[in-house]
Formats: structure tokens, sequence, C-alpha cells
């Protein structure tokens, strides 16, 4: 699994602090609607040309980890 911790970044002052990538506005939550919506990572990179494959890959690592850290609790 990559490691997200380097591109999901959370901002109190940017987004209501939702994590985001790196220093955009585009929250994580963006990112996997796009994706559940059934955009593609090559549509997703097209649409916002600032993201790159590793960080849409991160916001799957970091969906992933926050649902295992749920199913723990």
């Amino acid at each position: 699994m990559i490691d997200y911790k380097q591109i999901i970044q959370r901002n109190p002052n940017k987004r209501f602090g939702k994590p985001c990538v790196r220093e955009t506005r585009i929250s994580v939550y963006d990112v996997l609607y796009w994706l559940a919506s059934g955009m593609s990572v090559d549509e997703i990179i097209y649409d916002f040309p600032e993201l790159t494959k590793e960080d849409i890959q991160a916001c799957l690592a970091y969906a992933a980890d926050r649902e295992h850290k749920l199913l723990r609790a």
C-alpha cells in the first residue's frame, strides 16, 4: 500500500480541515466520488492536471486505512 501520509494533508484553514491532496483544495472525498461515479483515473487527471496517479492512489490508500481503523474500533 502506498504511504499516503506525504500526499494527504489536513489544513484547518482549507476545506474546513477535510483531508486534501497536497496543497490543493481537492479533497479525498472529491476523488473518491469521481471514481465511484465512473470517472477513470485518466479522466480525473485530464480534468485536474495538478493531480497525479500517485495522488489518486494515495486517496484510495487513505480511505482503505481509515476503513480498517473503523473496523478495529
